[in-house]
């Protein structure tokens, strides 16, 4: 047995799904466990009805079990395994497993590519009637395009004459409305001169109407008192302001003007946060960059370690 046979016989197994990861520590020393829970499982691959019995806990039992599976995998599959090889499971069991994997990977990939063809036809098919179907829409959108240019220019013709019409029609009602209003201005004006002035109604009419106009004067100037207090009241607060406002501003020169007992410690603890801060950006940006150049490096030693190993 090779490391090659081991690689490609494990890489086979995950290709076919199976559960466990096998590797080469697997077979330094005989694992029969292993060989046959594999073996058990290729049978299920090709047949999953069929059913092999994992009693393997006598050594007829192990003989029995593998002349089972060599006779199922030649009937079923043509395939000759050496009975002995497998019975030995150890690097050269891995020899004849890996013709049964084989097989099964072959068996696999070819079912793949039927899938695939299948599956492009299939597209191929959708695709033309794809098409097709385009097309027909395509069509009835001309068809409909030519419709609906028609229909639009006759649309076009009916509401420039309906724009016409309704001039027409507008003149002629306001026409109409001005001679009912000049009718009925003409009639009021006839019942007016023709009804006598009494003079009672006339003395009646000019008092109220001087009564309405000494009331708005007498309203305007009380709105005027009004005014003027309200201007009063808001020049004594301004003036209220003003002064609270000059006391504030004392208040606030004599505040600046004294130094807190606090403010040399203040400034001391300031500038010498500032100096601890720059030497920690300094030393926080080394790091960053010693990082960087320790994945870098850890990146090439792992590259190199896979190409080694491949």
């Amino acid at each position: 047995m090779s490391y090659r046979e081991l690689r490609n016989f494990s890489e086979i197994l995950r290709f076919l799904g199976y559960q466990r990861q096998v590797s080469i520590e697997n077979f330094k020393t005989p694992n029969f466990q292993l060989v046959a829970e594999i073996l058990q499982w290729f049978v299920k691959r090709f047949d999953p009805d069929h059913d092999i019995s994992l009693q393997i806990e006598t050594e007829q039992d192990r003989i029995i079990f593998i002349k089972t599976i060599c006779l199922f995998l030649l009937q079923k599959a043509r395939l000759k395994i050496n009975p002995k090889k497998l019975y030995q499971a150890d690097g050269y069991a891995v020899q004849e497993l890996l013709k049964i994997a084989v097989l099964l990977y072959k068996s696999v990939q070819q079912s793949d590519s039927n899938v695939d063809e299948d599956e492009e036809n299939i597209k191929l098919a959708e695709l033309r009637n794809t098409v097709h179907t385009k097309l027909d829409q395509l069509r009835q959108s001309r068809q409909i395009a030519s419709e609906i240019t028609d229909k639009g220019a006759l649309l076009y013709d009916l509401l420039s004459k309906e724009v016409d019409l309704k001039v027409t029609i507008t003149v002629q009602l306001l026409e109409n409305l001005f001679l009912e209003v000049l009718f009925l201005i003409k009639e009021q004006r006839s019942l007016a001169l023709a009804k006598p002035l009494e003079m009672n109604d006339v003395r009646r009419n000019l008092k109220l109407a001087v009564k309405a106009v000494e009331d708005e004067v007498k309203q305007l100037n009380q709105n005027l008192d009004n005014i003027t207090a309200d201007e009063a009241a808001l020049d004594a607060k301004i003036e209220k302001k003003k002064i609270e406002l000059e006391r504030q501003q004392k208040r606030l020169a004599q505040i600046q003007a004294v130094r807190p007992a606090y403010m040399d410690e203040y400034e001391k603890y300031e500038e010498e946060l500032k100096r601890l801060y720059a030497i920690y950006v300094q030393k926080y940006r080394n790091l960053a960059f010693l990082q960087h150049m320790q994945a870098n490096y850890d990146k090439i030693q792992m590259e190199k370690a896979a190409v080694s190993y491949v």
